[in-house]
């Protein structure tokens, strides 16, 4: 993968941004090799996403952030600069079903998904062959009534232990206290085996089943304190017929939630993903 720079920014709309910034950059004789912009007329917000060769430029990160500075405050911008020889860190959570877990082990091996899996946590041990196979840290936290609050007090150190830049429900079925939604905002990754807003909360597939659909999915957001409708990442779907049974729609189901987390946290690790209020911008 060539180094690069990802330059990432939100701000009011108006005349002038993409000049200044392409200017800033070509100051410094910044090579773009990769350039998105939005302009969103309802909310009359303008999203941008540029990749810049990393030895184009004649600094660090630190140094690139003290010059673009004035700009960013020139159009009141939201903003970040990141470097892609620099991993996310990654964390991810589950319960029983391995699906989801084994897909995205299965990419961070091969080297598909350019990231650092730096830990698993999980309520329940059955999948610690598995991660600790692929030489990840698995750590069992059960979570109860009696202990809910002591057992995501531990989770909340694990994440600042690893320094997580991410956390992946990877079909974790727990609800996350509301404390940890705000503290880790636009960090939390869901994958929700349902074609949200349709069909959200427990047994999905067994709601679709009853309604006769012709196609089932799923739906990658991130994760808020209200249940299922953080700002979706990605989604899919798959078609189905009166034939197919509950045990067919959740089979089908599965293939397609794992490819969905798997496309919404390269998004967000490759920082294609701007949120703005509950909605995303998603550069390809």
């Amino acid at each position: 993968m060539e180094h690069t720079y990802r330059l990432v920014i939100s701000c009011p709309d108006g005349v002038g941004i993409v000049a200044k910034v392409s200017n800033f950059l070509s100051t410094y004789n910044g090579w773009i090799t990769e350039a998105s912009h939005h302009s969103d007329t309802h909310s009359g917000w303008f999203f941008m996403r540029h990749e810049i060769k990393a030895e184009s430029v004649p600094f660090g990160l630190e140094q690139f952030r003290a010059a673009f500075a004035p700009i960013a405050r020139e159009f009141d911008m939201n903003w970040h600069i990141a470097d892609s020889a620099q991993p996310k860190k990654v964390i991810l959570m589950c319960s029983k079903e391995s699906h989801c877990v084994a897909d995205l082990l299965y990419r961070w091996h091969s080297n598909e998904i350019n990231a650092e899996i730096v830990a698993v946590i999980s309520n329940h041990d059955d999948l610690r062959p598995m991660v600790e196979w692929h030489g990840i840290p698995y750590h069992h936290i059960p979570v109860g009534k009696a202990n809910r609050d002591e057992a995501f007090a531990q989770i909340d150190e694990l994440f600042q232990n690893y320094e997580a830049d991410v956390v992946v429900l990877a079909r974790y079925m727990q609800i996350l206290p509301a404390e940890l939604c705000a503290k880790y905002s636009g960090k939390v990754i869901n994958i929700h085996h349902s074609f949200l807003p349709s069909f959200a909360g427990a047994r999905p597939y067994h709601q679709a089943y009853s309604r006769g659909v012709k196609l089932i999915g799923a739906t990658c957001h991130y994760v808020t304190q209200d249940l299922d409708e953080g700002p979706i990442i990605e989604q899919d779907v798959i078609r189905i017929n009166h034939s197919d049974t509950i045990e067919d729609m959740v089979r089908l189901g599965k293939d397609v939630e794992k490819n969905v987390l798997a496309r919404g946290l390269r998004s967000h690790i490759e920082d294609r993903v701007i949120t703005h209020e509950n909605k995303t911008v998603v550069f390809d």
